[in-house]
C-alpha cells in the first residue's frame, strides 16, 4: 500500500511541473516560441503582458484549454481539449515565468 502511495505522489508532482518538454508535448511550441512570435505570441510576451496582473496565471490556464480570441490579433488560439487542468495551470505558471 506504501508503495501505491508514492506512485500516486510522484506522478502528481510530474503533471504539475511544467517546463519546455510539456509545452513540446502538449502542441503548444506548433504555434508559439519561448522568445519569438510564431503563430501566437512569444511566451515572454504573454508574460511581459500579464506581470502586473494577479489574476493571470488562473486567466492563461482557463484560456489554455477553452481557447482565446482577440488578446493576440485576428487568429484565435483554439481550446486545447487534450490538456488537463492541472497541467494547464503548471503551463501557465510555466509561461508566465518567461519575462525577459
Amino acid at each position: 500500500m506504501k508503495w501505491l502511495v508514492l506512485v500516486l505522489a510522484l506522478a502528481g508532482s510530474t503533471t504539475a511541473q511544467a517546463d519546455e518538454a510539456l509545452a513540446k508535448a502538449k502542441g503548444c511550441m506548433g504555434c508559439h516560441a519561448v522568445s519569438s512570435k510564431v503563430v501566437g505570441p512569444a511566451f515572454s510576451d504573454v508574460a511581459a503582458r500579464y506581470a502586473k496582473t494577479p489574476a493571470a496565471p488562473a486567466m492563461v490556464a482557463k484560456n489554455i484549454v477553452s481557447g482565446w480570441k482577440g488578446a493576440w490579433g485576428d487568429v484565435p488560439m483554439p481550446a486545447q481539449d487534450h490538456v488537463s487542468t492541472a497541467e494547464a495551470e503548471a503551463l501557465a505558471k510555466w509561461v508566465l515565468a518567461q519575462r525577459k
